[in-house]
């Protein structure tokens, strides 16, 4: 007899396969082609386990997006860390936000995943949720809000509103390089850097104390 242990991993497992195989079905057929028998078929287990986990496939599409911008948050929160944390000197602040941007746009704006969102977006939008009801629509937005408030309280920022620096921030950075080449992976695209450069500069000359 399976122990409970056995148990929970074999229920993580299937979870995982049907969650993996419904996003490549979404994906290469279509959410209004791919059949739950399909979903089920691709991942090795019954259909009515796919209805067990999920309950129907618009909400297993929902669970699909979620995973994906749960990956996404991830890559920007541990950027966030890894780039901006603990910064004390007013000198390091513009490489610190330079690294942290030149980061995003190979490791999160150039990857798998968020190729994958943008294409849920673009071909299933009448099936997700309202974005005002998405949990992570403002997410990104957020956690880099409140590393500009931290970077304040150091004394480095002025961020009368945090949400609305991050806001500022992006659009100054990764909005102007999308905008103007269409795609933002500074390893591979000579023309980033400098466009990521200087919207930080500009985004400083906003929100810099002094």
């Amino acid at each position: 007899m399976p122990t409970e242990k056995t148990l929970r991993a074999g229920s993580a497992q299937k979870r995982s396969a049907i969650l993996s195989s419904a996003r490549e079905l979404f994906l290469t057929e279509g959410f209004d082609r791919t059949s739950v028998d399909a979903i089920a078929a691709h991942a090795g287990v019954s259909k009515r386990t796919v209805y067990d986990y999920f309950g129907d496939k618009q909400t297993l599409l929902h669970a699909v997006f979620d995973a994906v911008g749960q990956s996404l948050l991830a890559t920007i929160r541990h950027t966030l860390e890894d780039t901006l944390d603990s910064l004390a000197d007013p000198a390091e602040l513009e490489p610190a936000l330079v690294a942290f941007s030149l980061r995003i746009t190979t490791d999160m704006l150039d990857s798998v995943e968020y190729t994958a969102l943008q294409r849920f977006v673009r071909t299933a939008s009448g099936h997700l949720p309202h974005p005002d009801d998405r949990a992570l629509t403002n997410a990104p937005e957020e956690a880099m809000g409140e590393r500009f408030a931290a970077l304040a309280e150091a004394g480095l920022l002025e961020v009368p509103d945090p949400r609305l620096a991050a806001d500022h921030f992006i659009a100054l950075t990764f909005g102007v390089t999308l905008s103007r080449l269409g795609s933002a992976n500074a390893a591979k695209d000579s023309r980033v850097r400098p466009l990521i450069v200087e919207g930080v500069r500009a985004f400083l000359r906003a929100y810099r104390t002094g």
